[in-house]
C-alpha cells in the first residue's frame, strides 16, 4: 500500500501537471511563430494603425479567445486573452454589436427573445466554483447596442452532491452525505 506521504505527492504531481493545459502561450515573436504554434486563426482583423490581430477563439467548448497583434513587418507586439475578467468589464452600455465582437473573440451562441427585444450572445468562459459545469458571459443587445452584461452558471441537473451509497440495484442507490446544494439522505436515481 501506500503511505500518506506518497500519495499526497502523487495528487500533488497530478495537480501540478494539469496546470500546464491552462497556461497561456508562451511570448510568440512573428507570424510564422504564431501560425507554426496556433494554426490558422479563426479570424484576422485589420486595424486602422496599420497592424493585424489574429483571433484564435476556442468556442463554443473552450474558455480562450487568444489575441495575437502583429505590426506592419509581422512581428508580435501584442498577445492577450479577450476573456479575461479585466477584458470583460471593458463592455459597457451603448457599445454595438461588431464593438464587442472585435473586443471578445468570436461568441459561443446568439439567443433572440422576441417578448423583451433582446439578443443575447454568450461566450464559455472559466469557472470560478469547482461545483460548476459551466460559466457563460452573456452580452445583452437592443437594437444592436449593448444594455446589459449578465453571467449564467451551470451546474449538473441534480445538483453536485458527495458522499457514499449502496446500490439496491440498477439505478436506484441508497446513500447518505454532505454536497451542494443540501444534505441528502435517502434513495436517488443516477
Amino acid at each position: 500500500m501506500f503511505s500518506l506521504r506518497t500519495l499526497m505527492a502523487l495528487l500533488l504531481c497530478a495537480l501540478l501537471s494539469g496546470c500546464a493545459a491552462f497556461a497561456p502561450p508562451r511570448p510568440l515573436v512573428d507570424e510564422a511563430d504564431v501560425r507554426a504554434n496556433r494554426g490558422t486563426p479563426t479570424m484576422i482583423w485589420e486595424n486602422p494603425d496599420g497592424t493585424r490581430t489574429f483571433e484564435y477563439s476556442t468556442q463554443p467548448f473552450g474558455v480562450t479567445a487568444w489575441m495575437f497583434t502583429l505590426d506592419a513587418a509581422g512581428k508580435v507586439i501584442e498577445q492577450h486573452d479577450a476573456l479575461t475578467t479585466a477584458n470583460r468589464a471593458r463592455v459597457r452600455p451603448g457599445l454595438t454589436i461588431a464593438e464587442v465582437r472585435r473586443m471578445l473573440g468570436r461568441e459561443r451562441s446568439i439567443q433572440r427573445f422576441a417578448l423583451s427585444g433582446e439578443e443575447v450572445w454568450d461566450w464559455s468562459v472559466p469557472n470560478e466554483w469547482p461545483t460548476l459545469m459551466a460559466t457563460r458571459f452573456n452580452v445583452h443587445f437592443i437594437d444592436g447596442k449593448v444594455v446589459r452584461t449578465s453571467i449564467s452558471e451551470i451546474t449538473s441537473e441534480r445538483g453536485w452532491r458527495m458522499g457514499y451509497g449502496v446500490g439496491f440495484g440498477r439505478g436506484t442507490h441508497w446513500g447518505m452525505g454532505w454536497g451542494w446544494p443540501y444534505p441528502y439522505f435517502g434513495f436517488y436515481d443516477w
